[in-house]
């Protein structure tokens, strides 16, 4: 079976995350992670040369630490599938993009570390307030440079960064269920010779008894190994690869989508709409408006 921790593996060593999230920190001088459901968190080791010189400070003491790393579960909570923002006590603002496979979310692409308005005297002397009344002893005068420095943008232009995260985040789960319908733990003949007919007739409709004859084994034969290696079934990985390449031909907006329904091998509108749905969670029009919007 394929687990979603390797598949957030994979996306995070593949080239398009590695050279997105160099673009992206280099233009909003802002950090960028990507996580996978249930990763443990640890501010205190922020990877990035554009991570907060303030939040890193505070992130060595206890105390704060266990704040930001409250803040960082409210917003990679996998039962949420929708983009959360949260601020924390600070005044920093911190945000998670849900990554879906499968209809699920698997990971999370996490930036923040960013205040939304100019810092200010009066409000370093309250965050001093609150260090004090917890206990937390740190130097105040580099918190308070480090305060200073702080990256500062505006709301509006947070919330358009927020976007071309969401914008990614969708590529990223087109990129995962592109990859785990190529995976499968198991490289047997059956399975490989199945896939690649799957892929060479995929515009033409494909029976069970079809693919069966054409790997001269028998239907139950095949049902029971395939969903073995797979964890799928033949109907499933099927549908599954004909909306993701209709998820892509969704992006030229030339083609009608009842030729793309027919052009990836449904034989009714309705049941491309209904299939779509199931994956996608949205309809092919609801799809196609907001991939249009991000472009």
């Amino acid at each position: 079976m394929i687990e979603p921790g390797n598949l957030i593996q994979q996306l995070s060593r593949a080239r398009i995350y590695e050279e997105y999230e160099r673009a992206f920190e280099k233009t909003t001088k802002l950090p960028l992670k990507l996580s996978s459901i249930g990763m443990r968190q640890e501010v205190h080791r922020v990877r990035s040369k554009y991570a907060n010189p303030f939040c890193a400070i505070l992130a060595r003491t206890k105390k704060t630490c266990d704040g930001c790393l409250e803040v960082q579960r409210k917003i990679t909570d996998a039962a949420r599938s929708d983009t959360r923002t949260l601020r924390c006590f600070a005044g920093f603002t911190y945000t998670g993009v849900p990554v879906k496979w499968d209809n699920r979310v698997i990971g999370f692409l996490q930036t923040g570390e960013v205040l939304l308005r100019s810092p200010s005297a009066e409000r370093f002397r309250q965050i001093t307030a609150r260090l004090t009344s917890w206990g937390v002893k740190v130097d105040l005068v580099r918190l308070e440079n480090a305060y200073s420095r702080s990256r500062t943008v505006s709301p509006d232009q947070y919330q358009a960064i927020v976007r071309l995260l969401e914008v990614f985040a969708e590529h990223l789960s087109l990129v995962a269920n592109q990859s785990a319908l190529r995976q499968g733990n198991s490289d047997s003949v059956i399975v490989r010779r199945a896939k690649d007919y799957i892929a060479s007739h995929q515009s033409a409709p494909i029976t069970l008894e079809e693919i069966a004859r054409a790997l001269n084994i028998s239907t139950f034969h095949f049902c029971r190994k395939f969903k073995q290696e797979t964890g799928l079934t033949f109907v499933t990985y099927l549908s599954r690869t004909r909306i993701e390449r209709a998820k892509m031909l969704l992006r030229n907006r030339d083609l009608r989508i009842t030729e793309i329904a027919y052009e990836v091998g449904f034989q009714s509108l309705t049941h491309f709409n209904r299939t779509f749905h199931k994956f996608v969670d949205r309809s092919p029009t609801e799809y196609r408006s907001s991939v249009s919007e991000a472009i």
